[in-house]
């Protein structure tokens, strides 16, 4: 029989509060020493953390629209991560704080000596940045909000009618979070250098945000198929499914990546290829080789093995070893901006994602142990249950 009682993380909690606490104390002492390093590495983290939360939702919601078994396992992870996206608004706030450090349209002298920026200061402005951050945290939280709401409701009552309520609300909420998500990436990350753009940006940072909650969560489920109330009920059927989903993630990660390049290289245009020189040289352009080859053509074939994914140990190295090119994923694209032509890397690059991840998995945690690890009331639960050699 599966159980109701929720688990106790109260422990993880307290050491990932304390790795958090840790991390923003020395970030204190880096934002006296070097504030414009502070805020760049500040936006690594937050970008990280925050792409692991709505990649979680946008799984959840993928879960709630497809159906079947295949996710009933992952549901509470899911949900834990994506209850903490309301709370991320508030880790968001140093970076308003921080803003003319980091973009220059919102330096008014600068924009006045481009014709470029004073064209799309429109959009560009602070002003116009906040209230567009409030709008997409708003639409993030309150589909995370109904999606939680839902599935509680249906684990009391067990009504089928809201199985096709939460289907219904994840057709919509997957448009809308990939649109969002496309201008935030617009705003927070492809505005770092506002004379470039991209049409596929948005959607390859969204791919890339699935990719990493993913993974975490296989790392996740790895580590509580081994205790109570998941030991016996999780087994390698399980974990082959989602490692071929984790596979096929990979794939559009990296075929959405060398689309872009690809376009952008052969076009050769001035106002586009910019972006890619600076990542190509000076250094940048081995941690580029690295993520072709560790980010897509290593995964690639350790995931073909049916063997490797069914072995939830290995399945997890994997998930881990991803999540952290995920890291590196992110500092190829960010650091460039303020580094062109010149691989520079600070110890606050390191510090902002342990600081902010540990008050992010404190989060977690805390959501985590609040129900039950199975959905005891959704249909597919038995067959999910009876699924694990």
């Amino acid at each position: 029989m599966v159980t109701a009682t929720p688990p106790d993380f109260s422990a993880f909690r307290k050491r990932a509060l304390v790795a958090g606490a840790a991390g923003f104390a020395i970030l204190l002492a880096g934002l006296f020493l070097n504030p414009d390093q502070f805020y760049r590495s500040y936006l690594l983290g937050f970008t990280l953390w925050v792409g692991i939360a709505l990649g979680c939702m946008g799984i959840l919601m993928l879960q709630h629209l497809s159906g079947g078994a295949w996710g009933v396992v992952l549901r509470r992870i899911l949900e834990a991560g994506t209850r903490t996206i309301p709370f991320l608004f508030v880790l968001f706030v140093p970076l308003l704080v921080g803003i003319k450090r980091l973009y220059p349209w919102a330096d008014a002298t600068i924009v006045s000596a481009d014709p470029l920026l004073r064209h799309k200061a429109a959009y560009l402005n602070p002003t116009g940045f906040t209230l567009r951050a409030v709008i997409y945290f708003a639409f993030w939280s309150g589909f995370a909000f109904l999606l939680t709401r839902w599935s509680d409701a249906q684990d009391r009552t067990k009504d089928p009618a809201l199985v096709d309520r939460l289907g219904k609300l994840s057709g919509a909420g997957i448009a809308l979070y990939v649109l969002t998500m496309t201008f935030a990436s617009v705003d927070w990350l492809m505005s770092l250098e506002p004379h470039w753009f991209s049409t596929l940006y948005g959607v390859f940072i969204v791919m890339g945000q699935t990719l990493a909650a993913m993974a975490f969560a296989i790392l996740a489920l790895a580590v509580l198929a081994g205790r109570e109330p998941l030991q016996g009920r999780i087994g390698p059927r399980h974990f082959h499914d989602l490692g071929k989903l984790l596979f096929a993630f990979v794939m559009i990660w990296s075929y959405f990546a060398f689309s872009q390049f690809l376009i952008i290289w052969a076009g050769n245009l001035p106002e586009e290829i910019p972006w890619y020189l600076k990542r190509l040289t000076g250094g940048w352009q081995w941690i580029g080789l690295a993520l072709a080859l560790l980010q897509f053509a290593f995964p690639f074939v350790l995931l073909l093995s049916a063997r490797l994914k069914r072995n939830p140990k290995r399945l997890a190295q994997v998930a881990a070893f991803l999540l952290a090119m995920r890291l590196v994923d992110m500092a190829w694209m960010i650091g460039p901006a303020f580094h062109p032509g010149k691989l520079s890397l600070h110890w606050m690059d390191l510090v902002a994602p342990v600081a902010l991840g540990g008050i992010w998995l404190a989060l977690f945690a805390r959501f985590l142990q609040a129900k039950p690890l199975l959905p005891l009331g959704d249909p597919f639960l038995m067959e999910s249950v009876d699924h694990v050699r």
